[in-house]
């Protein structure tokens, strides 16, 4: 689908992964941004665009990227065995639970099915990987964030705005972030109302404000604030990377000793290419890695050329061997729903009084 798309589809794409204004009506100095790259498109024309995109399919949702760990509620990977003559019988008792949000299928001689559990506080995980153990027969190895380096998955396209990051997300109302981490009623709505994107109008913000009876101001300084404070991971247009021709995605896995970890990480992190990367606990005698590297390619040879450049920067660290690290392709998506703020949110939500407002 990435060869059909013209140049001004090229340059929305690139431009407006992060950093969208947040701004009444934020196509106009959006569509400036881009003509001072040498687009030629006006508000009208990039807001069709955006639309068209979406409806296409090329954009998973055009809005704000909520960050999930920040709104409340615990969120982990976890690994498990799939016997071969019972994989998808399998799969689907685990994509029963409304906790699971994504679920792959991973080339790995054992630990072959992995998925996301999300639930609203951190004991629930265990209740429900028991659970999964009851139902499948299967033991599962929890996985959890312990440090996380980078979590930024953009994926440009050949045409203008190569480099991406276009960031116009200065534009906005001043605003002062607060370290206050639970949620307000009305901050609760205006999370489950954007968390599966903003209305693709030339005024969003104000058709969210209008659906939740709301001022527009209010949703304008929210919105920039949870940016700021990081409840909102960034605000644009999040494309389906499939349909963008990255079709290769590798999980690399590493043994890194545990005196280097903290330096690895941001070095790791800065390759442009890696969209995810954490240290994750190691199981011993099953699961010997605790450093994950997401890369994404639009061939073999591209992600292979990607591996090798992270293996490359692990390499000034420490001499790394062949029994260090791994790579776990995704050869099927068995569940990708996408994480359900709803319970998350709510557990974490009280009264202004109580949030200190």
């Amino acid at each position: 689908m990435s060869e059909d798309l013209s140049r001004v589809d090229r340059a929305v794409v690139n431009a407006f992964q992060g950093g969208f204004p947040v701004v009444e009506r934020p196509f106009e100095p959006a569509a400036a941004a881009l003509r001072d790259r040498g687009v030629d498109v006006d508000a009208d024309a990039l807001f069709e665009r955006v639309r068209d995109l979406d409806d296409e399919g090329v954009l998973t949702r055009f809005g704000a990227l909520i960050n999930a760990e920040e709104i409340g509620g615990a969120a982990t990977l976890v690994a498990m065995h799939a016997p071969e003559d019972r994989y998808d019988e399998v799969a689907e008792q685990v994509n029963s639970y409304d906790a699971v949000a994504h679920n792959y299928e991973r080339e790995h001689p054992h630990l072959n099915m992995w998925f996301v559990v999300s639930v609203p506080d951190a004991d629930a995980v265990e209740e429900v990987l028991a659970s999964i153990e009851d139902d499948t027969g299967q033991e599962t190895y929890n996985l959890p964030k312990q440090q996380e380096f980078r979590v930024e998955a953009k994926f440009l396209l050949d045409g203008p705005v190569p480099e991406g990051g276009v960031d116009l997300s200065h534009l906005g109302p001043d605003v002062t972030p607060t370290d206050r981490t639970s949620l307000t009623p009305a901050e609760l709505d205006l999370v489950l109302e954007i968390q599966d994107g903003l209305p693709i109008s030339p005024t969003p913000y104000r058709d969210v404000a209008e659906a939740l009876g709301e001022d527009v101001e209010w949703v304008l300084e929210t919105i920039k604030r949870f940016d700021e404070e990081g409840k909102v991971r960034r605000v644009g247009v999040i494309p389906n990377h499939y349909s963008l021709g990255y079709t290769e995605n590798g999980m690399t896995v590493w043994d890194v000793p545990d005196e280097v970890v903290d330096e690895v990480g941001p070095a790791v992190a800065s390759l442009g290419f890696v969209t995810h990367c954490y240290e994750r606990p190691r199981h011993e005698g099953v699961w010997p890695y605790n450093f994950f590297a997401m890369t994404h390619g639009r061939s073999e040879a591209e992600s292979a050329e990607r591996v090798q450049q992270v293996r490359e920067k692990m390499d000034e660290f420490w001499d790394v061997a062949d029994a260090d690290w791994d790579t776990l392709f995704s050869t099927r998506i068995l569940k990708k729903t996408g994480i359900r703020m709803d319970e998350r949110a709510k557990a974490n939500t009280v009264e202004p009084e109580e949030a200190g407002d």
